[in-house]
């Protein structure tokens, strides 16, 4: 090994040299690794990256390309553990596994937490998933079968099984002792549940309070009875939206019984609201998952479709275009024209989609107050759309000479503006009433209102006034 191998293996500690100001793993250092993986250097690379986080192993591997990554990860045995995998990228995760026994996998999915664990084990084909689950410990089983039978994304799914519930009539002593004594309890838990006789949760106690208490003191005395409760079929992006109301640091799962089942922690929650945030941004472009490490197959299909819905809709606009064909023909500034009028619609018509999306899935709008956005975006839309056509009016006949035709496409610019937004507003609320996700295809349906309709009223206001006669 050279003078500076080993140097870059004395300094991997410092962590400066491995991670930027923006958290990322710096390229050089990326680079030694796989070199040292692929000139058989295995000790060079587990010395580098051993002082590693194991989220930061996660992104290592992430960034290395798939045909390297295998030899990767046998490279770092011992150092790729369960908190590794549990940490990967979906896809990447998936093809790891690929390449494992159902015992490894069983063995890591045991030594996890049960929300983990099912997030391993959930994305493996059936037989694959039998496999594992046969051999797994018998209660380990039971609580990832039992998660995998809740629908996906739901906090039955997320919550974690392992938490402390104690009873009300118990002191600050026997829980104290408790904790100490008892094996297989939650690492990380910030607060201990109070449940009844029939284990329905009744209060929580912070560990902040009971770390404060005499040992004398009864539960039920310090106990706050006041607590949200997560019903266990909630979809997730609903859990995470009541944390973030009720700025919550872990709550308790019920099912139907009110029983308390699990719980969920707000380390859960941001990985939620990660993901549904990027979710409801891909799907407004119509770009699947959007996960650069998603085989190309799955990539095609999911953007496929949507560039085969917005040429069908294409399709209605070019038919608008064909029926003014003649005053095209006359004059041929029109078609130089209406592009703009449909490209600002659209643009205008994006914008209050996204924010109508966004107070959606916010639960910032709902029916109590959809009018009053509806009203308001209008009131933006002519706003915004008087602006434009002023200067597109002004700009049209400066430059072709023709005050005609900067009155026309002024008005077809406000016109169009305004169908816009409406469009951006009620296109959304419209599939939302109807149960469909407004992130799915409101994009789609607001590009066709947006051309057509620029299309339709710039070429029909043209031709009224007589300009392509």
């Amino acid at each position: 090994m050279s003078e500076s191998d080993h140097a870059a293996v004395g300094t991997a500690t410092n962590i400066e040299s491995v991670i930027d100001e923006e958290d990322r793993l710096r390229p050089k250092f990326v680079e030694r690794v796989l070199d040292a993986v692929e000139a058989g250097d295995d000790e060079t690379a587990r010395r580098l990256v051993e002082p590693l986080h194991p989220a930061d192993i996660a992104d290592l591997i992430e960034l290395a390309a798939r045909d390297e990554r295998e030899g990767l990860v046998k490279a770092l045995a011992g150092i790729v553990g369960p908190d590794v995998l549990a940490e990967l990228n979906d896809f990447v995760r998936e093809g790891l596994l690929d390449d494992m026994e159902p015992q490894q996998v069983a063995d890591i999915a045991g030594a996890l937490d049960t929300d983990d664990a099912v997030a391993l084990i959930e994305d493996l084909d059936d037989e694959d998933q039998l496999a594992v689950l046969e051999r797994m410990e018998p209660d380990d089983r039971a609580a990832v079968e039992e998660a995998l039978g809740y629908p996906e994304e739901s906090a039955g799914r997320v919550m974690q099984r392992e938490l402390i519930a104690v009873p009300e009539h118990w002191k600050v002593g026997q829980v104290i002792d408790y904790l100490r004594s008892t094996k297989g309890l939650p690492t990380d838990f910030w607060e201990v549940f109070v449940v009844s006789a029939n284990h329905h949760p009744i209060g929580t106690c912070k560990l902040s309070v009971i770390l404060r208490m005499p040992r004398s003191t009864l539960v039920a005395d310090i106990m706050a009875r006041e607590q949200t409760l997560i019903p266990v079929d909630m979809d997730q992006e609903d859990v995470a939206l009541r944390f973030q109301k009720y700025a919550l640091v872990s709550a308790a799962v019920t099912d139907d019984s009110g029983r308390l089942v699990g719980m969920i922690t707000v380390d859960d929650i941001v990985h939620i609201i990660s993901e549904e945030a990027g979710e409801d941004v891909l799907l407004l472009s119509g770009a699947g998952d959007g996960d650069i490490n998603e085989p190309i197959v799955d990539t095609y299909k999911a953007r496929v479709r949507w560039l085969i819905a917005n040429l069908m809709t294409a399709l209605v606009a070019a038919s608008v275009i064909r029926a003014f064909e003649g005053s095209i023909e006359r004059m041929a500034v029109l078609a130089a024209l209406m592009p703009i009028v449909a490209g600002v619609g659209g643009n205008a018509g994006t914008q209050t989609l996204a924010v109508t999306v966004r107070a959606i899935a916010t639960n910032q709008l709902t029916s109590s107050n959809h009018w009053r956005s509806v009203w308001r975006e209008i009131r933006v839309a002519v706003m915004n759309g008087v602006t434009i056509a002023v200067l597109i009016g002004i700009g049209v006949t400066l430059a072709l000479g023709s005050s005609t035709l900067g009155m026309v496409i002024a008005v077809a610019m406000l016109t169009n503006i305004v169908i816009a937004g409406l469009a951006g507003v009620l296109v959304p609320l419209a599939l939302e009433r109807a149960g469909a996700d407004p992130a799915v295809a409101s994009s789609v349906f607001v590009t066709m209102v947006t051309d057509s309709m620029g299309f339709l009223v710039f070429l029909g206001l043209a031709t009224m006034a007589g300009l392509g006669r």
